[in-house]
């Protein structure tokens, strides 16, 4: 394909999620009355350590008890759904995608926050452009690779559509310049740095775009379907 023809279909993509965004509003934050955090601010305007949060210079490993090992040429991620023209990527055809590298924080449930780590990856967003959900398509499932050891219930978590349009939700391949490892999500995992870490699928498969809104994994177990980390919004109910 000629750097024209690649040129224009970038900027098709980008006209399709700017028209998108507009259509379903800005991601806004619940009102919350609770201090919002501590320390400097992030590049969204909030204390970059949310309320309740510590600072870890290592990144834990969390997971249902299940390591996939998935090498670069064996992975696959399917979008389907309710969308205009579902289709699969390998890793190969991921990184014919516009590529960005970006400092964003990472935050987890379990109170721990790892800041300031370099991403490299694909603006999911370009992603769902090119998938054309729906007009009344305003959900996604995610599916990983992993699943519950004892069950054998595939790892899943949920996300809106505005949510997953957001210019700092990626598919990372990379962290701080090297390849992103295993336990933690590679070769590609979703980041989602303005919801808590959960959100985020490790070794991601599979999206599905839907008209109504199915809980995932953790969030049909009592976790906060909003997951918002400077509203302290861990739990349901």
């Amino acid at each position: 394909m000629s750097s024209a023809a690649d040129e224009s279909k970038v900027d098709a993509r980008m006209r399709w999620i700017k028209r998108r965004r507009e259509e379903l509003g800005q991601l806004t934050d619940p009102d919350c009355n609770a201090e919002m955090g501590s320390g400097p601010m992030n590049q969204h305007g909030k204390p970059q350590v949310p309320i309740g949060q510590h600072v870890v210079k290592k990144w834990p490993v969390l997971d249902l008890g299940h390591q996939p090992v998935i090498l670069r040429e064996d992975w696959k991620l399917e979008l389907t759904g309710a969308c205009e023209a579902p289709f699969q990527v390998g890793f190969s055809d991921l990184m014919s995608f516009p590529q960005v590298t970006e400092q964003s924080d990472f935050h987890c449930v379990t109170t721990w926050s790892l800041l300031d780590s370099q991403w490299s990856g694909v603006r999911f967003a370009d992603l769902v452009a090119e998938a054309r959900p729906h007009g009344d398509a305003r959900f996604l499932l995610v599916t990983a690779y992993d699943e519950e050891p004892r069950s054998g219930v595939p790892y899943t978590t949920n996300l809106r559509l505005d949510e997953a349009l957001s210019p700092d939700v990626l598919l990372v391949h990379s962290r701080n310049e090297e390849p992103l490892t295993s336990e933690h999500g590679g070769p590609v995992r979703m980041i989602t740095p303005r919801l808590y870490a959960w959100k985020g699928a490790k070794w991601i498969r599979k999206v599905e775009f839907l008209t109504r809104e199915q809980l995932g994994f953790w969030e049909v177990r009592g976790y906060s379907n909003l997951a918002r980390p400077w509203a302290n919004d861990r739990f349901s109910g």
